[in-house]
C-alpha cells in the first residue's frame, strides 16, 4: 500500500530553471534541483520532456537555477509553473540577466542563482534529468529566506503542476461524498472557484477564463470535490 501523503514529507525547495539565449529563452518552476557532487560541484535538475525548457537546455548545453524567496508572489508561480513557453514568452517584461554561458537568469523574487554547463542527460521516462557542472553562483538578496515546497503547499495552499515530478492526482489522496456543486482550486495561488457561490458551473466558463487572483488558465484548475 502506498500512502501518498507520506511523499509530502520529503523536503524540497522551489526554483526557476531557465535556459536558452538572448533570442529565445524559457524557464519553469522546479522543486527537484539538488547538488549531486562536490568536487567538481555538479547539480541535477529534472524536467518533463514536454516542457519547452527541456529543448532549450539541450540546444544551449547549459541552464540556470534561480532560488525563490519565501514571499514570492502567486503570479510568478502562475507564469513559470502553469503557462507553456511554447506559445507564451515567459521572460518578457521580467528582470533578466545573462550568465557566463549566455543562458537567461530570472532575478525577480530570487535570492540567489547558480549557472551550470550541461554535463550529462539521463532519460527517466516522462522526465529528463539534466546534470550540470557549476560555473557561476551569486547571492542576490541575503535578507530573505528561500521558499520550500512544504511552505508552498501548507501556507500558500498551492500544488505542483501536472508536469512536475512530484505531481500527485488528488483523487488518490481521499474520497469525498458526491455533492451538487463542485469546487475548483487554482494550483498556483490557491484561489477557490465555488460553483455554489458563483452560480455558474465551472465547465460552463469560457475557455479563455483565467483565475481572477493570479491569471492562471482554466485548464490548470483542479477539482477538489466530486
Amino acid at each position: 500500500m502506498i500512502n501518498f501523503e507520506a511523499l509530502f514529507k520529503i523536503s524540497y525547495g522551489l526554483y526557476i530553471v531557465c535556459s536558452g539565449d538572448k533570442v529565445r529563452g524559457n524557464g519553469f518552476i522546479s522543486n527537484t534541483v539538488f547538488q549531486v557532487t562536490a568536487e567538481p560541484a555538479k547539480f541535477a535538475a529534472c524536467c518533463h520532456k514536454n516542457n519547452f525548457t527541456a529543448v532549450c537546455i539541450q540546444r544551449s548545453g547549459a541552464f540556470s537555477v534561480s532560488v525563490l524567496n519565501k514571499d514570492s508572489s502567486s503570479e510568478i508561480f502562475a507564469r513559470f509553473g502553469y503557462k507553456s513557453g511554447k506559445d507564451f514568452d515567459k521572460l518578457a517584461g521580467m528582470d533578466i540577466k545573462y550568465g557566463n554561458t549566455g543562458v537567461p537568469v530570472v532575478i525577480n523574487e530570487s535570492i540567489a542563482f547558480i549557472e551550470c554547463r550541461l554535463d550529462q542527460t539521463i532519460d527517466l521516462g516522462t522526465h529528463l534529468m539534466f546534470i550540470g557542472e557549476l560555473v557561476n553562483a551569486e547571492i542576490l538578496d541575503d535578507t530573505k529566506e528561500p521558499i520550500t515546497y512544504q511552505y508552498y503547499r501548507q501556507v500558500k495552499k498551492a500544488v505542483a503542476p501536472k508536469n512536475a515530478p512530484t505531481y500527485i492526482d488528488r483523487s488518490k489522496l481521499e474520497v469525498k461524498p458526491r455533492v451538487l456543486f463542485s469546487k475548483y482550486e487554482c494550483p498556483a495561488c490557491g484561489y477557490i472557484y465555488d460553483e455554489a457561490v458563483e452560480k455558474v458551473k465551472f465547465e460552463d466558463l469560457s475557455e479563455d477564463w483565467v483565475c481572477p487572483a493570479c491569471g492562471c488558465g482554466k485548464t490548470d484548475f483542479i477539482k477538489i470535490n466530486p
